[in-house]
C-alpha cells in the first residue's frame, strides 16, 4: 500500500491488454458453450448451465489474478473491471437454463 494505491492514474497498457485477452478468452469459451447448447436443440439444462458457470469461474479467476497483482504492487483495478464484466455476463446468461425447461 502506498501513494499509488489511492491515486486514480493507473496506466499500464500491458495489464490492460492481458485483462482484455483474458476476458476475450473466457467470453469465447462461453460463446462456444452457447453454440453447443443451441446446436443440441435447446434441451439440455446442464449444457445451458455451463454458460453462467464459465462466466462465474472466469470472473473469480480475474479477481484472483487481480489480488495477486495487488500483492505485487501491480495495476489491480484493471482485473477488477474484467471480473465485473464477466459477472455481468453471468447474470445475463442465467436465463439460458430456463430455455431448456420449456
Amino acid at each position: 500500500m502506498g501513494r499509488r494505491d489511492v491515486e486514480k492514474r493507473w496506466r499500464d497498457p500491458r495489464a490492460i491488454r492481458h485483462a482484455a485477452t483474458y476476458d476475450g478468452a473466457v467470453i469465447g469459451i462461453a460463446a462456444v458453450a452457447v453454440a453447443v447448447f443451441l446446436a443440441a436443440g435447446e434441451s439440455s439444462v446442464v449444457i445451458a448451465a455451463l454458460v453462467p458457470g464459465i462466466c462465474l469461474l472466469g470472473g473469480l479467476g480475474a479477481l484472483w489474478i487481480g489480488y495477486r497483482s495487488y500483492r505485487h504492487g501491480g495495476t489491480w483495478p484493471v482485473w477488477q473491471g474484467a471480473a465485473w464484466l464477466l459477472f455481468a455476463l453471468m447474470l445475463v446468461s442465467l436465463s439460458l437454463p430456463t430455455l431448456a425447461l420449456r
